[in-house]
């Protein structure tokens, strides 16, 4: 921006902004678009746009249909459209007035056209383009404009002729009609060097591809030899960016056919064969499209980008607001008639149309998943191997969802991976830890014992356990807690207890530094020596009093000292069944039963899969070391 002559305006007159083009095109090409190759899209737009307004006039000649060409040689960019065109005011208050948008047009007069090369008013939902800026992304690959228009408002209009320079001067110049047969806009650039990875041919040819594969006028490329870059010749004219209308508006045969069809679409936008496709169709916003269920497990959370077009034109290929959050095993390409681009045109405005029209493409992807649960067993059961989370996770919030689905859902079981509806028949009681290293520790016991628990560790599983009476009236679901596994752990006799004491006694003193005490049962399997009960709750708990006493002194440590006995405490359960605790509890060395009591601790941990203290670490290298010394004393 520079500013103006303060000679030629008195104090407190007023001034007009000077814009710094280059500063401008610069704002734009590090802020507002992602990519130089934006500037393509935006003639395509002001192209389509003009060649809506066309129709509004007239509707052309069934053998002559009005359309886009685009021209590319690796020297020039052309895009030739046979839209309503520019009179020479036209050009000066639109070509020339940087920031002036069909907005502000249309508030200032409902006769006056606005931008897209002409647009009308009274239709300005009809088009793309809402913002007056596009013309300058432009500026990103060239230093200069020059169109050339001859408007089809007046039958012996004269062509314009309008040239742009990056440093903010431009020309207008009226030509005879000649210079321009046809009503129309041709809008050509002359690439700078350091563009030309976004004006090649073949790139130029992609763009096109990309963002105008789904307009509905025709578009033509031609690379200067009288043709494409490979692609089918449409009528030696070029090749043809759109030669056919978006799958999901083509008649087919059979039902069949019509879901290859989207299928085979789908794998060609994303790359993957879709598990299924589902059609979504939203009258009230003029929606159509697909979206095309992942065949593959995705991360949990991960929102996939979707493609949107709007009108026609691709507006982005990373769109997450479309859908809801918990829509992650679905990617989406749609096009919208209705859906509000934000000022880059590269992403969709977040409004209350935005809001309804994903509210009312969540409901598509349930009933999608009801008519699957009612009609398609296989499908269903394909669905749910690869995205049971997702499935959870909508489960949680969605009880129509949850009434359908959950018995259908996997979990991991003391019976092995299988369903809710399965497990309860089998378990009058179902019980469901809190986290997977609780599962870890006791699943192996616990299903000796005959007890039904389930691994409620993983995300929504725990919630979703608990809710199983809601769908299956008379069963039953409960916390698994130390005192309902220990519960079914069977006493030793007491003459066995009495001979154990004082090596039970001596494994308290060693393991009185992690807040264990040790105790003497029988269970199955009696190959496992020993079992540790202490839950994620108890040891942040012990931490926190541990923590509040160092740091206290006086009466205050006495008293959380006091506190601190009532603090849950870990349990080692020795297995009287197991030959290696049978031999342990004999043993009369003191130093060796309080080795044999840590080791026997640090294998119980191990066992867990929690993560393990420094201490217990310590302990573990410890006791291994003083049992192997031992074992070598004694050979020697």
């Amino acid at each position: 921006m520079t500013l103006p002559d303060t000679a030629s305006n008195p104090a407190g007159a007023d001034r007009t902004f000077q814009v710094d083009l280059r500063g401008l095109v610069d704002l734009l090409s590090h802020h507002l678009y992602s990519s130089p190759r934006v500037y393509l899209r935006e003639l395509l737009q002001n192209a389509v746009d003009a060649l809506t307004a066309r129709h509004a006039l007239e509707e052309p000649a069934p053998d002559d249909p009005f359309g886009i060409r685009l021209y590319a040689n690796g020297s020039v960019v052309r895009v030739e459209d046979d839209g309503v065109g520019l009179t020479e005011a036209d050009v000066h208050t639109f070509l020339a007035t940087i920031g002036r948008s069909s907005k502000r047009a249309l508030e200032a007069s409902a006769d006056e056209p606005v931008r897209g090369w002409g647009k009308i008013t009274e239709q300005r939902g009809d088009f793309i383009g809402q913002f007056g800026i596009g013309l300058l992304s432009c500026f990103l690959v060239a230093d200069e404009i020059h169109v050339l228009s001859r408007s089809a408002r007046t039958p012996d209009a004269p062509a314009v002729e309008w040239r742009g320079r990056g440093d903010g001067s431009y020309t207008v110049r009226v030509l005879p009609a000649t210079a321009r047969p046809r009503p129309g806009t041709t809008v050509t650039l002359t690439p700078r060097a350091d563009a030309g990875e976004w004006t090649r041919p073949a790139q130029v040819h992609a763009l096109a591809r990309q963002f105008g594969s789904l307009l509905r006028h025709p578009v033509t490329f031609d690379d200067g030899t009288g043709g494409g870059t490979g692609d089918a010749k449409s009528n030696g004219a070029g090749a043809a960016v759109n030669p056919e209308p978006a799958p999901w508006v083509r008649t087919y045969p059979t039902p069949g056919a019509r879901s290859r069809a989207l299928a085979a679409y789908g794998k060609e936008v994303f790359g993957f064969t879709p598990l299924d496709t589902i059609e979504l169709d939203l009258p009230a916003v003029g929606l159509k499209g697909i979206a095309c269920v992942l065949p593959e497990t995705v991360p949990a959370g991960r929102r996939n980008g979707h493609r949107v077009h709007v009108k026609g034109m691709l507006l982005s290929e990373q769109a997450e607001e479309i859908l809801p959050e918990w829509a992650f095993f679905v990617r989406c390409v749609v096009d919208a008639e209705s859906l509000r681009p934000t000022a880059s045109r590269e992403s969709l405005y977040e409004d209350d149309t935005l809001a309804a029209v994903r509210d009312a493409l969540a409901e598509r992807l349930r009933a999608w998943i009801a008519r699957a649960a009612a009609s398609d067993p296989d499908l269903l059961a394909r669905f749910l191997h690869a995205h049971h989370l997702a499935v959870k996770s909508l489960a949680v919030h969605d009880d129509e969802i949850l009434r359908m689905l959950l018995p259908w859902l996997p979990f991991e079981t003391t019976d092995g991976h299988t369903t809710l509806d399965e497990f309860a028949r089998t378990h009058r009681t179902v019980l469901v830890t809190s986290s997977v290293e609780e599962f870890r520790q006791v699943a192996a016991i616990a299903s000796a014992a005959g007890l039904g628990v389930v691994n409620g560790g993983y995300t929504y599983d725990r919630e979703l356990v608990h809710r199983l009476p809601e769908i299956r009236p008379g069963a039953s679901v409960a916390d698994l807690d130390p005192e309902t596994l220990t519960a079914h752990l069977d006493p030793v006799d007491r003459e066995t207890e009495l001979a154990a004491a004082a090596y039970l006694a001596q494994a308290r003193d060693a393991l009185a530094v992690f807040d264990c005490d040790v105790a003497l049962r029988t269970f199955h399997p009696a190959s496992a020596p020993a079992l540790l009960v202490d839950s994620r709750e108890a040891r942040h708990e012990r931490t926190r009093s541990q923590l509040a006493r160092e740091q206290e002194g006086g009466l205050w440590g006495d008293i959380l000292g006091a506190l601190r006995q009532e603090a849950p405490r870990a349990q080692l359960i020795l297995n009287q069944l197991n030959p290696l605790v049978r031999t342990a509890v004999a043993i009369g060395e003191p130093e060796l039963a309080r080795t044999s009591a840590e080791a026997l601790y640090g294998q119980a941990a191990m066992l867990s899969r929690r993560p393990l203290r420094p201490a217990e670490s310590s302990l573990i290298n410890r006791s291994f070391l003083d049992l192997l010394a031992h074992a070598l004393r004694k050979d020697s």
